[in-house]
């Protein structure tokens, strides 16, 4: 759907003005590399996509903020002096939560606006549609009341807005890489501090293929404390070696083969292997992106899944199956699982003459397999919020 039927479904809904609406993108993003590291002190790859949240925003004259969206019913109608004072547990506590984290940071929302939402990131995906909402709604919102518009500060703010007001205790990556994307580049950061660099990811003649196992993740919380608490045992037992490690990542390969005999139960040294090879394999992904090297890339990505699988074990059977035949495909560069795991997505980067057929055969093989159907997009790395 284009910028301008979405400009009509708003008149539709809101009514016509003599004021014009504006309006505002942010994307979906996809994690390239760098799994289950940014609590160890460890390096992302993250960048956005080409699809994402479209906001349709005009202001209104008697002091009431309402919303409404394309892809839910839900719709809100708030007081300007009411604001965040009541959750609704539905999509709309995503940019109420915004608004809140903004009047906290002196940008108070202090007149009356029509927001119009409509989304091409499927819920519950593992793209980052609640990270998109709250980035294209913060962003929005500056714009209209004339501030400055940081692109850092609202990455940090809609990380609060789902932290304080919705209630979920997300990192940093989602909202800085749909806050912070550019175009051709994926993004070095690390979570922690917030620095960042942009890397050339010239994807040429090859496409990234988004797969949706549709698998449910219902594992997701309890293996992820669990895996925290494993990794908090290996950083206290390798400081009997290294006194002064702040993080897992820190360690280099090399330094970690000198020190895992410290490491005696095997399921911990397993996971402290995962988190300092994935660094490297971020870190090594940087230097092939930047010579262009994408079949080095490519091989690093499988690599990664490989990992999460075998040492991490966050990976599950559907997860598998997809990267399994993903790999068939002979366009096929490289495959993984991306996100928390246990269900949800899988990336291959898939030369464009072999993506309708990797659509269609990783597609009918995943369904003969597990009994699921996949989802899947193609798409390249787009901007930021704009």
């Amino acid at each position: 759907m284009d910028t301008g039927q979405i400009k009509q479904m708003f008149i539709r809904k809101f009514g016509e003005s003599a004021i014009g609406p504006s309006v505002f993108h942010a994307p979906g993003r996809v994690n390239l590399i760098g799994e289950h590291i940014d609590y160890n002190g460890g390096y992302v790859l993250p960048a956005a996509l080409e699809f994402g949240t479209t906001l349709v925003i005009r202001e209104r004259e008697d002091g009431l903020i309402r919303l409404a969206s394309t892809n839910m019913p839900e719709e809100a109608e708030i007081k300007l002096g009411e604001i965040g004072l009541n959750k609704s547990g539905q999509w709309t506590d995503y940019p109420v939560g915004v608004m809140v984290e903004l009047a906290e940071r002196g940008f108070p929302v202090s007149k009356g606006y029509d927001l119009f939402y409509h989304g091409e990131i499927p819920n519950g995906a593992g793209l980052s549609s609640s990270a998109s909402i709250e980035v294209v709604t913060g962003y929005g919102l500056l714009a209209m009341g004339g501030y400055d518009r940081d692109t850092v500060q609202i990455a940090l703010l809609s990380q609060a807005a789902e932290n304080n007001f919705v209630g979920v205790n997300c990192g940093i990556m989602d909202q800085f890489a749909v806050a912070n994307g550019k175009k051709d580049h994926a993004i070095l950061l690390m979570c922690d501090t917030l620095e960042y660099k942009h890397v050339p990811f010239q994807t040429g003649s090859y496409k990234l293929v988004i797969g949706n196992t549709n698998k449910r993740r219902g594992l997701v919380d309890s293996k992820y404390n669990e895996r925290r608490e494993q990794c908090a045992a290996a950083l206290e037992r390798l400081r009997s070696c290294k006194a002064d490690l702040s993080y897992l990542a820190e360690l280099t390969p090399s330094q970690f083969e000198d020190f895992k005999s410290a490491l005696t139960d095997e399921t911990v040294r397993n996971r402290a292997q995962h988190v300092i090879e994935e660094n490297a394999r971020v870190l090594a992904s940087v230097e092939a992106l930047t010579a262009n090297d994408l079949e080095e890339f490519g091989r690093l990505m499988n690599l990664s899944h490989d990992s999460l699988r075998d040492l991490y074990e966050v990976s599950c059977d559907e997860l598998d199956v997809m990267v399994e035949e993903a790999r068939k495909i002979p366009g096929t560069l490289g495959a993984r699982m991306t996100g928390a795991g246990f269900g949800g997505c899988t990336v291959s980067l898939v030369h464009e003459d072999d993506v309708e057929r990797f659509v269609r055969e990783v597609g009918e093989n995943y369904r003969a397999r597990t009994g699921l159907t996949g989802d899947f997009y193609v798409c390249g790395v787009g901007e930021g919020v704009e």
